[in-house]
């Protein structure tokens, strides 16, 4: 009888950890960026390539949106429409150019680093030579730009004033700290790289040991109702 009962109380002790390993972090961190869009018609879809490598054609809308975010997948979409005859209305067409219209989206409060203030929204429409790449068409309408040494863009219109890429903890407030400076670029920024944000679950090693303990308890139990029997 005593052996089942040390045996009940170890499950019952091992249903506890269980359920605080399973709990895990309440959200994981994200990355502060300016994310690149692209239109699709009437909405945005998430850019493949950053805007130094995109060549959009005439009459294309190319979108940028700071925000914090985990990945590609939740990242914040800029707010405006992508509405090409709108923006550029009183731009009119010119010879051995093209014009492409951008919706530039600094984001919310919740989204600036601690102690900015985002500007508003706005569009412009920026006429450009016809190979000029997507980050042209935005120095030329938007500056100043700020990029980090591996070509990430950093900086629009000199918004944010600092920080470029940085993963944040928590909820992406403006009041957290940044947790650590992002080594590669969040995927859809001006240089291609890792989606940002971490799981943090408990290690392979903790759960090794968790599932070594769940055994021996499984065992525990199994021998003491063969004694009784």
């Amino acid at each position: 009888m005593r052996r089942a009962g040390r045996a009940a109380a170890l499950l019952v002790a091992l249903g506890a950890v269980l359920a605080v390993l399973g709990a895990g972090p309440a959200q994981a961190a994200g990355y502060r960026y300016w994310s690149f869009w692209e239109s699709s018609g009437s909405d945005w879809t998430y850019a493949t390539q950053g805007p130094s490598l995109v060549r959009p054609d005439d009459g294309a809308v190319q979108g940028f949106r700071f925000s914090v975010s985990e990945d590609s997948q939740d990242s914040a979409k800029p707010r405006r429409a992508p509405d090409f005859a709108k923006i550029c209305a009183n731009t009119p067409a010119k010879d051995g150019t093209k014009r492409i219209a951008l919706v530039i989206d600094p984001g919310t409060a919740a989204d600036a680093p601690a102690g900015e203030t985002p500007p508003a929204p706005r569009t412009a429409c920026a006429r450009v030579a016809p190979d000029a790449s997507a980050a042209e068409a935005l120095a030329a309408v938007a500056k100043p730009l700020r990029y980090s040494s591996d070509a990430m863009l950093c900086a629009i219109t000199g918004y944010p004033g600092s920080g470029c890429g940085e993963q944040v903890s928590g909820n992406g407030d403006g009041g957290g700290a940044p947790a650590a400076s992002a080594s590669a670029s969040p995927a859809g920024s001006a240089a291609s790289g890792g989606s940002g944000g971490s799981g943090g679950g408990p290690s392979a090693g903790v759960l090794v040991g968790v599932g070594a303990v769940l055994l021996l308890g499984i065992a525990a139990v199994a021998q003491s109702r063969r004694r009784r029997g």
